[in-house]
């Protein structure tokens, strides 16, 4: 290029510049330097006009200007101009993006309609993107802007409708696009925007490429790619489903040549739920079934059979001669309590040891439990005095105390649960992660315990695992002298526990006395009343850890549980260092 100082009368604005000639710029924050100062950064210019006029590819708002201030003060004297080569249009055009980027990004539309005329002038996708520092990636979506009818591009500048609905009408062939617009044009109908635009171009189901089972590369049909997004999309639902289903059916023969006894498939949306259903292997006649979305995404869940199916073979497996069920030690409501209590101690202990909740929060992202989807555990109590006898005790008023501190930390009602089980957007995402990213590390780690324990499954084989690595004592935080003794209805154990708190005596005295007598005892020695001595350490059996009965019968859910992970709890044999075996 080369520098020279030109008149003012000999510059026009060129049809290459990229913010058009027809529309006089904005000089709000540009003329009072050009009234003080001049023109300091030259105007890029290119000649080769026989009467020795020169157009203006770069620098129209100084030029604007520069009229202002020559109108003002009769004259400015000649303007800084780097001059280019005439002719090259392609280059003229990318002189006028260049500076105009660097300066002030244009917005979507402008810069799609610039890359498009350097395109017709042609410059490829490659050449665009290394003039300006861009990915092909973010050319190709620039110019996707181009394919959308001009009406709609003019509703964009005109902000009456948003980038993302702009970006999603891209997806849309051009009749879509007309009908689209007249979805905006009728006023007793609602125009899609948004997410429920994309759901609205392809149908009601936007169906990804990733869902299919069968090979792209042999697929008919159209493919529409969201170069927005990390989806490609089948352009027709009704071909993708006939390729899905003989692809899906391609797997099931495939599953039956391999030895499963049946392949099921599910009707169209339902879910596949594991509660009501129950493994089974291969070799016994596990079934395979088959659950496939609206949205084409295909789940083959191997080796189940259904929960009736369960129930009638072990019924058969067990036989006419099968002895009829002992009755369990402990009533359904007496379990509930004894678990609701495990739970609350538990779940108090675990406040001082992030770094166990830490772990087992892993483990269940990895394995899964029954309450994360997520939900919280809501304690469901059988009766109202189970319920106030656990929300008054000294583990869940601790726990509680501590939830709210968080609540508070997290900006949140303390009267809400901490986890809400919700999606509710990226928004609600992001604003939480604003939250806890000003956090300290400590603080976010103190949030886990909460987070963990109302998320912990009541009866679960956690509480019970937990409570023994972390040796929780009920004696510290459970204190009850009138639920408890109300649900304990079995003569035989009533006795026992008697004999555990007033003594063998005075139970073998009352041996033959009925429960209501049995249990004012009981009472009385939690209460001292009626002359008898107050019991003030005594823990029932079932709220250690781990738990023991009071009879032979069984029938424990806490006990049950304790035993399956009690061969976790066997130390490890430790072998000997080499030192050791030499001395011995």
């Amino acid at each position: 290029m080369e520098l020279k100082h030109i008149d003012i009368a000999n510059l026009s604005v060129s049809s290459a510049n990229m913010r058009g000639i027809a529309k006089k710029p904005d000089l709000t924050n540009i003329l009072p330097s050009v009234r003080a100062r001049g023109i300091l950064v030259p105007l890029i210019v290119r000649g080769g006009a026989e009467d020795g006029s020169y157009e203006i590819v770069a620098g129209k708002r100084r030029y604007h200007a520069a009229l202002t201030v020559a109108e003002e003060q009769d004259g400015i004297d000649p303007l800084p101009c780097a001059v280019m080569e005439a002719g090259d249009d392609a280059a003229a055009l990318e002189a006028s993006l260049i500076e105009n980027i660097a300066r002030l990004d244009p917005d979507e539309v402008n810069r799609c309609e610039a890359f498009t005329r350097l395109v017709r002038e042609g410059r490829s996708v490659e050449d665009i993107g290394l003039t300006f520092g861009l990915t092909g990636l973010h050319v190709k979506r620039t110019l996707a802007i181009g394919n959308l009818l001009p009406r709609i591009r003019n509703l964009y500048r005109a902000e009456k409708i948003d980038v993302v609905t702009m970006r999603h009408l891209t997806l849309a062939t051009k009749v879509q696009q007309r009908d689209w617009l007249g979805l905006v044009d009728c006023p007793e109908k609602h125009a899609p925007t948004g997410a429920q635009l994309k759901a609205w171009l392809f149908g009601g189901s936007a169906i990804a490429t990733k869902a299919a089972l069968f090979d792209l590369a042999g697929y008919d049909g159209a493919i529409i790619s969201d170069l927005f997004g990390e989806d490609s999309y089948f352009a027709n639902a009704d071909t993708f489903w006939t390729a899905q289903t003989a692809a899906i059916e391609d797997r099931a023969e495939a599953y039956r040549e391999a030895g499963w006894s049946e392949v099921v498939a599910m009707a169209l949306g339902d879910y596949f739920n594991s509660w009501e259903h129950d493994r089974c292997p291969k070799k016994k006649g596990g079934r395979v079934f088959v659950s496939v979305s609206h949205r084409g995404e295909v789940a083959f869940h191997e080796g189940y059979i259904t929960m009736k199916e369960a129930r009638q073979r072990a019924k058969g497996e067990a036989g006419a001669d099968t002895p009829k069920p002992v009755r369990p030690e402990v009533s359904a409501a007496l379990g509930n309590y004894i678990d609701l209590h495990r739970h609350a101690a538990v779940r108090a202990s675990i406040l001082s040891e992030p770094g166990v909740a830490l772990r087992l929060m892993v483990v269940h992202v990895i394995v899964g439990s029954p309450l994360w989807r997520v939900d919280i555990e809501r304690q469901r109590a059988a009766s109202d005095a189970i319920a106030e006898s656990v929300e008054v005790s000294a583990s869940e008023a601790a726990f509680d105390a501590k939830r709210r501190e968080v609540l508070t930390t997290l900006g949140f009602d303390p009267e809400t649960p901490t986890v809400v089980g919700g999606y509710d957007g990226e928004h609600g995402i992001a604003g939480l992660f604003v939250r806890l990213a000003a956090l300290s590390d400590g603080d976010v780690m103190s949030i886990l315990p909460i987070v963990m324990g109302e998320t912990l499954a009541v009866g679960s084989a956690e509480v019970d695992l937990l409570g023994q690595l972390l040796g929780t004592d009920l004696r510290a935080c459970w204190q009850d002298d009138a639920v408890l003794p109300d649900l304990i209805r079995d003569k035989q154990l009533l006795t026992a526990i008697v004999g555990e708190v007033a003594g063998a005596d005075v139970a073998e005295a009352n041996a033959e006395a009925t429960a209501k007598v049995q249990r004012a005892i009981l009472v009385d020695c939690l209460t001292s009343s009626n002359g008898r001595e107050k019991v003030t350490d005594w823990l029932p059996r079932w709220f250690a850890f781990p738990p023991s009965g009071y009879t032979e019968r069984g029938g424990i859910g806490c006990i049950e549980r304790s035993e399956r992970v009690a061969p976790l709890f066997v130390p490890a044999e430790v072998e000997e260092e080499p030192e050791m075996r030499e001395a011995a």
